[in-house]
């Protein structure tokens, strides 16, 4: 083998190498933001319970303004755990894709692989 030949395919084999990396990173960002969602979602529900405990236990004592605020706060932590729940089928959505696209990347580096060590098998 020539030095050329063993340059170009060093050269071939780093940049499969970054593309490669540039998808891990790119999953790896999917899921460290899908674990974040999660937590946010877990923490909205802890303070919609813990709300609903408040309004169980003083309900008598709070007047008709007190209970539309309330119910005001509620429906607008509903509305940001739908957020969140939407944000979080989003990321979802996001990391199945980058996941796909490693698959595939990887099943390219093969048949490139292959294509280098067998130069018959080239299309």
């Amino acid at each position: 083998m020539t030095a050329a030949a063993a340059d170009r395919l060093a050269a071939d084999a780093q940049q499969q190498a970054d593309i490669e990396a540039s998808w891990r990173e790119r999953a790896l960002n999917a899921e460290a933001m899908l674990k974040t969602a999660h937590e946010e979602i877990m923490k909205q529900r802890n303070h919609i319970g813990e709300l609903m405990g408040q309004i169980r236990d003083l309900e008598t004592e709070w007047t008709d303004d007190t209970m539309q605020r309330i119910t005001t706060d509620n429906t607008s932590l509903k509305q940001k755990v739908r957020e969140l729940s939407q944000g979080n089928q989003s990321l979802d959505d996001r990391l199945k894709a980058a996941r796909s696209n490693v698959r595939f990347q990887d099943r390219r580096i093969a048949e490139l692989e292959l294509q280098l060590l067998d130069p018959t098998t080239r299309n």
